[in-house]
């Protein structure tokens, strides 16, 4: 990679996906020893060398990186994607024009009918950033389920019949996911949208059938804030904050 800072960026996701997969075998597992693999889209995934009668988790991973912040998911028994996008993020075209270019006709809609250009751009930036997760939890990317083949719903929330311990604050958002091509996918995942401290947006996408089993369940969701071998620690709702979807932070 040209540049330092881009150096230093890789070489810290490197060592946050290591340290982070590690974290979930139980320390059986040494970070520089884990070993990884690409699918035939290029999407990276863990590639377990076992030498004794010990059987791995059935770990997925996926990351994101800004020039400010590094994101890594992991899900057990489920795909995972996952994507953050800084909230300040400057775009260099005409937002309607590059939602043209790469959104459904419904999302161009949705954009549309927002006069204010500053709450028009947060959500272009969530709507973005969303799509990116799903694309990604898909394990096929941009290149292979472009923008266009898919709607993202943002709407707000509606009663669900959820236990009252899990209920949700009623200011999030309802995201569904519709297909627009001849292979639909949507059925199988779960968005979650979220705001990360303060500065960012996050959205991660799991499949619906391993993490939520029978009904509409909130999928557990545990952060830390990490820097990769100097600090690691448990983070609430104050730093994470969940904005839309269905999900509990613990």
């Amino acid at each position: 990679m040209r540049g330092e800072e881009l150096q230093k960026r890789a070489l810290l996701a490197r060592a946050l996906v290591r340290t982070t997969v590690a974290r979930y075998t139980n320390d059986r597992v040494d970070p520089r020893s884990l070993n990884f693999k690409k699918n035939g889209y290029g999407k990276p995934e863990i590639y377990w060398q076992i030498e004794d009668d010990w059987q791995p988790p059935a770990l997925h991973f996926n990351i994101s990186h800004t020039s400010s912040l590094i994101a890594c998911g992991v899900a057990v028994d489920s795909p995972i994607g996952i994507d953050v996008e800084e909230k300040k993020r400057k775009l260099k075209h005409h937002i309607l024009a590059f939602a043209r270019r790469y959104f459904s006709s419904h999302e161009v809609e949705y954009l549309t009918s927002i006069s204010d250009i500053e709450i028009q751009r947060h959500q272009f930036i969530k709507l973005w950033t969303l799509k990116e997760a799903y694309v990604k939890a898909l394990g096929r990317g941009f290149s292979a389920s472009p923008f266009k083949t898919f709607t993202v719903r943002l709407k707000a929330a509606a009663k669900r019949g959820i236990p009252e311990s899990r209920k949700l604050d009623s200011k999030m958002a309802e995201i569904n996911v519709e297909s627009l091509g001849s292979e639909d996918h949507t059925n199988n995942w779960q968005l979650l949208l979220l705001q990360l401290a303060g500065s960012h947006y996050g959205a991660i996408c799991m499949e619906k059938h391993n993490t939520l089993g029978e009904g509409d369940v909130p999928i557990k969701l545990t952060t830390r804030r990490t820097i990769p071998l100097v600090e690691d620690e448990c983070v609430g709702t104050d730093a994470v904050v969940p904005i839309g979807g269905l999900t509990y932070c613990i």
